[in-house]
């Protein structure tokens, strides 16, 4: 099956067919806007004007219709009732398809969409009309010869085609509703058009995949039910994208876009066959009915007074004939769990004597049985039951028969007055009751669509009140209130009908419910759940899981397929001590990917089957299928028998929280019946700030004299205003993701006050403890020294004293945590109620442990602090091993830079193999404590060591970003450790011209000759009063704070120039070619020298790569060197460092830079035109005509920049390092830049992060 192709055909058939009766409205002088009134009227027309201005005019059938349609649209509104319409004719369309190609057609069986003739576009109902038994009037054989003639094919199409919705009505009313109703108007198909409908899904879609003959590889049929699921799966799609992406509540008109979900085909079968099979199975055994059940379940073996108990049940079960047994699926969607249990019953009823054709009039009649809360979805399965009975009973068709699949129905706009008039032929006493009961009916199903199949209904007389709506009495009565009577007396039929199937028990319930959470559906629904389901008011699955069961008759199956967080998580526990009290069958815990349209870990699933009576002591079977990760891979495990376990509910009792853990061992399970983490320790959550963007920094962000960080970490000093915030972060242990921090100056005075904020457990903040990323997909802790605070996802752990915060992070780091987490949150959420009731097992080596976790923080610590990433950075790496290494690198002026890779290579490979065994021996010793040798193996894999190994091209990048830092004096190659992040400037470099000093007035303290044509520079640290004991710089820090990147080298402090120098300082100047050389390899960029390829990484790279560097998820790009981007063709670039930026920079930048750079572009250009001129070479002149095509294009792209870039500079905008890159960086952005006879454009002064 090709979904690739369905998907398409669905979206695009759903935006052509609301497309088309827009227009069609449009031509009825309907718009979204307006509904027209008649500019003409007569006796049997009237005249409307349409949206396009000209004049229609409609019959007297066409006016009645047309004001229908208003009625309906000033009830729902337009684009309601336009989408209404649209999947209407989708469902329509789509159900003709399957018939025509399974040759189901009725009354005659010709095709209406297409031709049995291969290559044949004509449909065959327009070859053959009008000799087809369709009964045809006169007039209708005069419009078809007609059209005919006059070669009007899409005309006669249409109303074949609607001619044929009418013959069908008759046999599937449910789908096909009342004839002449408004819906025609608004139909307009084609089968000339190849971008139409029609065409799209004949030619866009295999026949074989409507054909229920049609197999798949595995032999199973891929017709029918896949196809129309799939079908209504994705026409969904974009309701649903657009339901998603909108703020607010989930509307009930949204629910069941947002709500739909394709349940695989085996696990449809795994419910059906381990629920309705088993119940016939159990009480009629049969070996050779069962092995026609490909996903069926065996019973475990049980004790022997609970096999007793059991053969109570079993003979229950033999008393039941096929008839007796009523199943019902009360989130139908499309049919797919009823049209399988359709094919189990048929095999029962078979097994049981029956023909095929009475077996499938019976299963209609009396065994299926569905709801939804979707009208379109109760359209579908109501069609793909009798299309499954249709596969058993040719007849079924003309029989009558209707399935008993309803959309919920709501009673609000029933005539309640009008009750008064049913009953006629009833006692006094039997209309009160029917009269009181009806109103409790009507009651309960106000506002139904909103609540669904969750309603509770009450089991009234049915059979009363059928005879209560029966017949009426009206004959003296007949007045203005009788008005309607009959369609009230239908509408109530239909609620009836509906409510007895909400308010019956079953034998079976099998379904998969909504995945939603309650607070994000609307008031109604929410209060509702919370009011009825108070145990299970986080998601409406969880509801459904309660509302199920109380479905089911004493005895009977419950299968499900739900999220699996009711099995584990803390808000479900009171739900889950009452779903034990009910025998879990057999499960099939399925964990993420599933569902094949579902990708990544949000949705995790499990699917069960129950039956409802109480033994704790019962065995059941589970399937973990978790750690497969495509839907196939889960089903292959399934069948290979793979993963399966044998559990009693009671073994669940005696872990905290009672979680379905069906998959520990009972030398696991007693580690629970000691202490607990929370007996050892506090697990706290932090605050919530109510607004990240204020409250929250990366520490590179602001000014460093204003965050208590490095050697001020715990310096809880109100001249502060930043202080370092544990906000969970990646997946690292033992110490690092130490990015954030948190305005928590006077005692966070600022967010206290915040409306939003929460502030939880204040008294523990600045604490020395645990800390880790309580959202995440894999557990890891780090250790917090003291002076942080911490946020609500980086939630942190502190020890009571009885044992050592050492041992702790051990434990919580090791196997045995993540062990216990995967049964108390095997979700993505490690918040503090699990962490708290991991088990502790306090041993006699906790020296041993303590010493290898202290070296673990030691290990991890360091590699943090190798990247400029960390507040403790001091040198780059491939500088550090120089001193290091000095016997390898004895001649300073000659250092190979891949000499030095090699040693930071082999000192990365030491320290992750330290830290490895380091960690394999914790989980060896843990391991040993909790007795668990047979289960967990100590062995740590490489992926799951979170310090890293050296990659030559990212480290040849972070050496270049760190001498961009020296070129600004972030950094230096004369002191370690962050040197200037936003204090004054001059307070830490002494400015120079040349190396000549400057004092207070700009006045050259001591010079040398030709001084006053030296650039000017930052040539010493300002750690001396006296210039003569400050520290010279080997490498000058920038004076202007501006270096250019051009894709030429005209200018003196040009970026690849300024490397070139720092890479001659650092290594020597005998080596700089060579070291050029291996920079240039390993960046890999393009260019046909060292300095080209470095230039080109500069131009090209080196800002996004920074953009990497300096982000932290969730937070987004935090750049602190700033990229001014003339745009595309590399005519200007020039990079700033935002912690040295004044309200001067933007004018610097322009006329020290901006206009230089647009004068030797344009001196360029003028030579490469000489070349062109007077060159004889054909080669140079068409190198030199490329040039100037460049150079004409810079030109052009730095003029507009140029006027954008004035506009800011006359500006002379300040920013607040305290405000964040985000805010400073957008007032550099979107400057409107006028053109004449154009509209304004808008230009970004700096590059896109």
């Amino acid at each position: 099956m090709n979904k690739n192709a369905i998907k398409k055909f669905a979206i695009d058939a759903r935006n052509k067919l609301i497309a088309s009766v827009t227009d069609k409205a449009g031509m009825l002088g309907i718009t979204p806007d307006n509904c027209s009134e008649a500019i003409t009227k007569g006796v049997d027309f009237e005249v409307y004007k349409t949206a396009a201005g000209t004049e229609v005019t409609l019959n007297k059938k066409q006016c009645e219709q047309r004001r229908k349609l208003v009625a309906k649209i000033h009830e729902k509104g337009f684009e309601a009732v336009v989408e209404e319409v649209a999947y209407t004719w989708f469902n329509r369309i789509c159900a003709i398809r399957f018939m025509e190609v399974n040759d189901y057609m009725y009354p005659v069986r010709v095709r209406v969409l297409s031709s049995e003739k291969e290559g044949k576009n004509e449909p065959d109902v327009v070859t053959m009309a009008p000799d087809i038994d369709w009964d045809f009037t006169d007039k209708e054989r005069e419009e078809i010869i007609d059209a005919k003639m006059n070669n009007r094919l899409d005309d006669l199409f249409r109303m074949l085609f609607i001619k044929q919705c009418n013959l069908l009505h008759e046999v599937l009313p449910g789908l096909f509703e009342e004839t002449e109703d408004y819906t025609e108007m608004l139909l307009n198909i084609s089968f000339t058009n190849e971008d139409d409908v029609i065409r799209m899904l004949v030619d866009g879609i295999d026949e074989k995949d409507f054909n229920i003959t049609t197999v798949d590889e595995d032999g199973k049929a891929a017709g029918q039910v896949e196809i129309i699921g799939w079908l209504y799966q994705y026409y969904n799609t974009e309701p649903k994208n657009k339901a998603f992406a909108k703020k607010g509540k989930i509307t009930k008109e949204e629910v069941p876009a947002v709500t739909q979900l394709f349940t695989p085909d085996w696990i449809v079968r795994y419910m059906v066959e381990n629920s309705l099979g088993r119940m016939w199975v159990e009480g009629h055994p049969d070996d050779e009915l069962k092995s026609k059940w490909k996903y069926y379940l065996d019973e475990a073996e049980q004790e022997e007074f609970v096999q007793h108990e059991l053969n109570k049940i079993k003979a229950e079960y033999a008393t039941l004939k096929p008839e007796d047994i009523k199943l019902i699926d009360p989130c139908m969607g499309s049919g797919h769990i009823l049209v399988y249990a359709f094919d189990v019953f048929m095999q029962i009823y078979e097994n049981a004597g029956w023909s095929q054709r009475d077996a499938a009039q019976s299963i209609i009649q009396n065994n299926i049985y569905g709801l939804d809360i979707d009208d379109r979805a109760a359209q579908l399965s109501y069609f793909a039951v009798l299309m499954k009975a249709r596969q058993y009973d040719r007849k079924i068709l003309t029989r009558g028969i209707e399935p008993n699949v309803y959309a919920v129905q709501e009673s609000n706009g029933i005539n309640r007055g009008q009750l008064k008039y049913f009953g006629a032929g009833l006692t006094d006493a039997e209309k009160n009751v029917a009269v009181s009961q009806m109103e409790g009916l009507l009651n309960t199903l106000n506002d139904a669509k909103e609540y669904g199949s969750l309603l509770n209904v009450e089991d009234y007389d049915w059979k009363l009140l059928e005879k209560f709506v029966e017949n009426t009495d009206i004959e003296s009565q007949i007045s203005f209130d009788t008005y309607g009577l009959d369609e009230t007396a239908e509408q109530l039929k239909r609620l009836i009908r509906i409510g007895k199937v909400m308010a019956q028990k079953y034998e079976v319930v099998a379904t998969n419910p909504p995945y939603m959470s309650v607070n994000n559906a609307g008031k109604k629904v929410s209060d509702y759940v919370k009011e009825y389901y108070s145990n299970e008011k986080t998601d409406l699955y969880a509801a459904f899981i309660t509302k199920c069961r109380n479905m089911l008759k004493n005895c009977g199956f419950q299968a499900m397929i739900t999220q699996h967080g009711w099995m584990f998580l803390g808000t479900f526990e009171n739900m889950r001590k009452g779903f034990l009290h009910y025998d879990i069958i057999n499960m099939v815990h399925l964990g993420a990917r599933a569902f094949e349209e579902i990708g990544g870990e949000v949705v995790q699933t499990t699917s069960f089957v129950i039956r409802k009576t109480s033994n704790s002591s019962y065995k059941g079977i589970y399937a973990r299928l978790v750690n497969a990760m495509t839907q196939k891979a889960k089903e292959e495990m399934f069948l290979n028998g793979e993963s399966r376990y044998v559990s009693s509910i009671c073994n669940y009792e005696n872990i905290p929280g009672s979680p379905i853990a069906y998959w520990i061992s009972d030398s696991f399970i007693k580690a629970f019946e000691g202490k607990l983490l929370g007996d050892y320790a506090y697990t706290k959550q932090g605050f919530a700030t109510g607004n990240n963007e204020l409250f929250l920094r990366l520490w590179t962000e602001v000014a460093s004299s204003s965050a208590a960080i490095g050697n001020k970490l715990n310096y809880i000093d109100d001249s502060f205003k930043w202080y370092p915030c544990n906000k969970g972060g990646s997946y690292r242990k033992w110490y690092g993701n130490n990015s954030y921090l948190a305005n928590w100056q006077f005692d966070g005075k600022a967010m206290k006050e915040y409306e939003g904020s929460v502030i939880r457990n204040p008294q523990f903040y600045f604490k020395e403890g645990i800390t880790w990323s309580s959202l995440a997909n894999q557990l890891s802790l780090r250790y917090t020294p003291r002076g942080y605070v911490f946020e609500s996802k980086g939630s942190m752990c502190f020890s009571k004293g009885e044992i050592s915060l050492w041992y702790i992070l051990g434990l919580l780091n090791c196997k045995i945590t993540s062990m216990a987490l995967g049964i108390l949150s095997p979700t993505l959420d490690f918040h503090e109620g699990p962490m708290a009731k991991v088990p502790v097992v306090n041993s006699g080596n906790e020296g041993e442990i303590i010493g290898l976790v202290k070296d673990n923080v030691r290990i991890s610590k360091n590699e943090w602090d190798s990247y400029e990433i960390s507040w403790d950075f001091k040198r780059h790496p491939l500088i550090s091993v120089i001193s290091q290494n000095r016997a390898v690198f004895d001649d300073t002026t000659d250092i190979d830079l891949a000499e030095c890779y090699n040693c930071w290579e082999n000192e990365c490979n030491e320290r992750f193999n330290q830290l490895k065994a380091n960690e394999e021996e914790l989980n060896r010793i843990f391991i040993d404590i909790y007795g668990l040798k047979d289960e967990l193996s100590p062995e740590v894999e490489d992926k799951d060591v979170t310090v890293r190994k050296a990659d030559l091209q990212r480290d040849i990048k972070s050496l270049i970003s760190y001498a961009v830092g020296c070129m600004f004096g972030r950094y230096s190659l004369d002191k370690e450790g962050l040197i200037f992040a936003g204090e004054n400037i001059d307070e830490i470099y002494w400015k120079c011209q040349g190396f000549s000093p400057l004092g207070n007035d700009g006045k050259v303290l001591e010079g040398y000759a030709g001084v006053s044509l030296a650039d000017y520079n930052y040539g010493y640290f300002r750690d001396s009063d006296d210039w003569e004991n400050a520290t010279r710089l080997s490498f000058r820090v920038d004076y202007d704070n501006i270096i250019p990147i051009c894709d030429e080298e005209y200018f003196s402090d040009d970026i690849v120039s300024r490397l070139c120098e720092w890479v001659k300082i650092v290594y020597g100047e005998k080596s700089l070619e060579t070291n050029l050389d291996f920079i240039a390899k390993a960046l890999g960029n393009k260019g046909n020298t060292n300095r080209e390829v470095i230039r080109n990484y500069f131009l090209n790279d080196f800002f996004k790569d920074h953009c990497n560097t300096y982000s932290v998820t969730g937070s987004g790009k935090r750049p602190i060197y700033w990229l001014f981007d003339s745009g595309k063709q590399n005519g200007f670039k020039a990079l700033i460092y935002m912690h040295r930026y004044d309200a001067d920079t933007v004018g610097r930048v322009r006329t020290d830079y901006l206009h230089k750079a647009q004068k030797y572009v344009e001196t360029a250009m003028q030579s490469a035109q000489y070349t062109i001129d007077n060159a004889t070479s054909a080669s140079e002149k068409s190198k030199a005509t490329k040039a100037v095509t460049k150079y004409t294009k810079q030109l052009a792209e730095m003029k507009i920049y140029d006027e954008a870039i004035a506009h800011v500079a006359n500006q002379r905008i300040e920013i607040d390092l305290d405000d964040g890159v985000k805010v400073n960086y957008a007032k550099f952005q979107g400057v409107e830049v006028t053109q004449e006879g154009k509209k304004a454009l808008k230009v970004d002064l700096l590059a896109k992060m």
